[in-house]
């Protein structure tokens, strides 16, 4: 006789006695296979019973000592296609994969890119990951745009992905880009603290808001080198906003060089795209104890315009 396929896991789990907790803290430190995002996600789904009474607000106050019961679905099958396409691995294993990302993959599936994408990709190599805490976008913790290039780290298992995001959240983990600007920062070095939020004016871009409006946005930059025109910045981001690098240096007069939504419309060098580049991440992995430090060169095209540069700023010496 068959078995009929689980479909949830049923976890029976009883609270410490005289530990006044949070129910989501609660369940996160008993079930740490699982993110704390998932678990309050299924809190709210009406997943979870204490003492046999259905609760649904992760602040639940637990006195210690109940029954705490949650049920848990089984990976969600998504309508996502593993695909065959090539990806410059930098580093893999049982619990994560960091990838080189070139210019021009979308991260992951959205409007007018069903097909695709670095997550059909990873698919297709750890397929895995699929359904993954019964998401669209497995193994994913942080996102790079379209045309930035550069390294991108995904969990390939739920207790990898916790403690990805717990780094991403606790701002432990260090992300440095490079970045050719149009025009000079006014000092060679300086602390970009502006709220970005999302343009009130032009819903597709983002924008620096004006005090206690928009999320909170910190980055920091040094002049690696200067030219004429242009500045090569290197670029450290303490927050993680959506275009957060762009947004800022536009906002302090340097735009990315070939970034058309937030800079000139008409690139100020041959670039079909903008040059931003994810060059270096440092982490801890997940089993470690020490954080390792990842890079990745320039693409060939980005190389290719900072060494035109090079050689015209040698020339007028």
């Amino acid at each position: 006789m068959n078995s009929s396929p689980v479909t949830e896991t049923l976890h029976d789990l009883q609270a410490p006695p005289d530990q006044p907790q949070r129910l989501d803290k609660f369940l996160a430190a008993a079930l740490p296979q699982h993110s704390r995002a998932r678990l309050q996600a299924l809190i709210k789904a009406g997943q979870v019973r204490v003492a046999g009474q259905p609760v649904s607000k992760s602040s639940y106050p637990l006195e210690g000592g109940e029954l705490v019961q949650i049920s848990v679905p089984a990976a969600q099958p998504t309508e996502l296609i593993a695909e065959h396409i090539p990806l410059d691995i930098v580093y893999e294993d049982k619990q994560v994969i960091l990838i080189n990302k070139p210019a021009g993959l979308v991260v992951h599936p959205a409007a007018g890119h069903s097909v695709g994408t670095l997550v059909h990709a990873v698919l297709g190599h750890a397929p895995e990951i699929e359904g993954m805490g019964g998401e669209l976008r497995p193994g994913l913790v942080h996102r790079l745009d379209k045309d930035t290039s550069g390294l991108i780290i995904l969990a390939k298992n739920e207790r990898a992905q916790r403690s990805l995001q717990k780094q991403f959240q606790e701002r432990s983990v260090s992300k440095t880009y490079l970045a050719l600007t149009d025009g000079q920062p006014r000092t060679p070095s300086g602390r970009i603290e502006a709220p970005i939020g999302r343009d009130p004016q032009q819903r597709k871009r983002m924008a620096v808001m004006r005090a206690g409006k928009g999320r909170e946005a910190v980055s920091q930059y040094r002049t690696l080198e200067t030219f004429p025109e242009h500045s090569l910045l290197e670029v450290d981001l303490l927050t993680g906003r959506t275009h957060q690098i762009r947004v800022h240096l536009a906002f302090i007069g340097c735009p990315v060089v070939g970034d058309r939504v937030y800079g000139r419309r008409k690139a100020s060098l041959p670039l079909e795209r903008h040059f931003l580049h994810a060059a270096r991440l440092q982490i801890v992995l997940p089993g470690k104890r020490t954080p390792q430090l990842f890079e990745a060169p320039l693409p060939a095209e980005l190389q290719a315009v900072l060494d035109e540069l090079r050689t015209a700023n040698q020339k007028g010496a």
